[in-house]
């Protein structure tokens, strides 16, 4: 696609780790990459200048919330996402598929037939599936071929497959079903893409397979063989342990070609970040640091205390210290623990916006740091500085 190109510059001599470049029709991404969340076409409370003063490349924008409000056909009207944000940086969407199905989760362990959740919440049959609407009760229809021309309308540079993402824990004869079903709606995203607008968007294909050794290689090996520009590896972070996720990552990564940008679908806490990258993963995307800003907890270099502080507690009332003493994001440069304590105890918006900002500063630039540990063939050696 000549819009389009992924180069790997660097490789770790004792991982799998590599860095590289994604060339998009809006900018370039160094990769590893940590693609921020933005579900409703905006990172919460960010500003596009602010997300580029704190290091955000690329973020991710959710096909299922933008279909329902403002709606595919008004964002196109404006121009696409980029004009509609006035982000002019480089944009992912997905297919909408992760959403659908996580409406009717809790249901599908009590179903006794797969296909049906719960019929008046999803209905999922070979050609998509047919959903209510969480927000006013009406019906919708998503297939590989509506989620291709929704995501063509929304005008997002990297897109994603529509795919079936099964819960966890599942049977295996229920995983291999929801894998089946990922491969063949991955061939009609292809021929749907192909009749359209191909060039201007690049597509990833969505491994699948849950926690199940052979079926997850026969998914990498099936969306490995298509002709997708990316792969992404979904149904990850659904439940399983950390150890399980890794395990099916070392089990899918030897057949993914070398050439083509791998993403992981939903993962992001910082112990994830550096076993991913050891593993060869480029691009990644979670809600977790935008969400926990939204909590109180900032993220921190504090192994202890898994990363993270709750500055909502009273010790932090008469605390003059910035949230690190070493950060250079705006929030750490100008505010004490003290009065970040106050804004989350009478609930003042800007409390949510400066910890947004200093957790997406925060994992862009943990992620900068493994970029130039790979570089420098020192990404273990990092990893013991962080994890050990």
């Amino acid at each position: 696609m000549e819009n389009f190109s992924f180069k790997v510059l660097k490789k770790d001599h004792k991982t799998q780790a590599r860095t590289g470049e994604i060339t998009t029709p809006h900018g370039k991404i160094k990769t590893p990459a940590f693609v921020a969340v933005g579900t409703q076409a905006t990172v919460k409370s960010l500003t596009p200048p602010e997300l580029e003063k704190i290091g955000t490349q690329v973020f991710f924008v959710n096909t299922y919330h933008t279909y329902l409000r403002p709606g595919a056909e008004v964002i196109q009207k404006m121009g696409g996402l980029h004009q509609f944000m006035n982000w002019n940086g480089p944009l992912m969407t997905d297919s909408g598929g992760f959403q659908v199905f996580s409406l009717a989760r809790s249901n599908w362990s009590a179903a006794t037939n797969f296909s049906v959740a719960t019929p008046t919440v999803v209905k999922i049959d070979n050609e998509g599936v047919t959903f209510k609407s969480h927000w006013d009760g009406t019906i919708h229809r998503f297939t590989p071929e509506k989620s291709i021309k929704i995501q063509q309308q929304l005008g997002a540079d990297l897109i994603l497959a529509f795919d079936q993402c099964a819960p966890y824990p599942i049977t295996y004869e229920k995983a291999h079903l929801a894998m089946s079903k990922t491969h063949r709606w991955a061939r009609r995203c292809l021929e749907a893409q192909k009749q359209t607008r191909g060039s201007q968007q690049a597509l990833y294909g969505i491994v699948q397979g849950s926690v199940y050794q052979d079926l997850r290689i026969e998914s990498a090996k099936d969306i490995g063989s298509l002709p997708f520009w990316g792969i992404a590896v979904g149904g990850m972070a659904v439940g399983e342990t950390k150890k399980e996720m890794q395990k099916a990552l070392d089990w899918i990564m030897p057949y993914f070609p070398e050439e083509k940008p791998r993403h992981l679908l939903g993962v992001g806490e910082v112990d994830d970040i550096f076993a991913i990258c050891e593993r060869g993963i480029d691009t990644f995307d979670c809600v977790m640091p935008t969400r926990l800003g939204r909590m109180g907890q900032a993220l921190m270099k504090i192994k202890k205390a898994k990363f993270k502080i709750d500055i909502t507690k009273a010790r932090y009332a008469n605390d003059v210290n910035p949230l690190e003493k070493d950060c250079g994001c705006f929030t750490c440069q100008n505010f004490s623990r003290a009065y970040l304590n106050h804004l989350f105890r009478v609930r003042e918006l800007l409390g949510y916006r400066l910890l947004t900002i200093h957790n997406l500063y925060f994992l862009n630039h943990l992620v900068e740091e493994i970029r130039e540990a790979i570089e420098q063939n020192q990404l273990l050696e990092l990893r013991k500085k962080w994890l050990i």
